[in-house]
């Protein structure tokens, strides 16, 4: 923090926000903000966010796209929109789930998710929530009875966090397995190398 005194009544919305400009780089905040959006927007937006101007984010976000923490798209009036890149979220993800769980850990709880996931599917007779929406939708508009329990919003939000939560499992055991492939390899390389 500076060692500015708050002006009296002053906005502390506005204190912390120029505190965060004083200790960052504009590479830093636009990273940051970026790194929190999952819906396109434009450099103007991000620039607006990360304190910064438009020339400045927009490089940034550039490099940040070249690096493939970002994607591009064009947007509806043919500017580009920028958002986090799903591949450095689950990357991102991976990683710190095998910063706080071992290896064997997270093959024991792999088969556990999966394991509940075939309980919702075999309670509910659908291989997804989404599925289970939609047959139930057409069982109430057809007003046809079922035998199936009705499914509450809560066990569907349950379901597909399951679901995202045995992707980024997956992902982040698929990474260890090819760390340990690649760090073998080296090491079987390092072996052969006689001094």
């Amino acid at each position: 923090m500076s060692d500015r005194a708050p002006a009296e009544f002053a906005d502390i919305n506005e204190e912390v926000r120029e505190d965060w400009k004083e200790e960052t780089t504009p590479y830093e905040r636009v990273r940051h903000v970026i790194a929190h959006t999952y819906s396109p927007v434009s450099a103007d937006t991000v620039a607006e966010d990360a304190l910064t101007s438009p020339k400045t984010a927009r490089k940034h976000l550039n490099a940040l796209a070249d690096e493939g923490f970002v994607v591009t798209a064009t947007g509806e009036h043919g500017g580009t929109t920028y958002r986090r890149s799903p591949e450095s979220l689950v990357v991102e993800q991976a990683a710190d789930i095998l910063e706080h769980v071992s290896t064997d850990e997270l093959v024991t709880r792999i088969g556990e998710m999966r394991d509940q996931l075939n309980e919702y599917r075999s309670e509910y007779g659908v291989d997804s929530p989404e599925e289970l929406a939609v047959e139930q939708t057409n069982q109430t508009l057809g007003d046809i009875a079922s035998d199936q329990q009705a499914i509450d919003s809560e066990t569907i939000q349950e379901w597909q966090t399951l679901r995202r939560n045995l992707a980024f499992a997956n992902a982040a055991l698929s990474i260890a397995n090819a760390e340990r492939f690649v760090d073998g390899d080296r090491r079987s390389t390092d072996r052969s190398i006689s001094a």
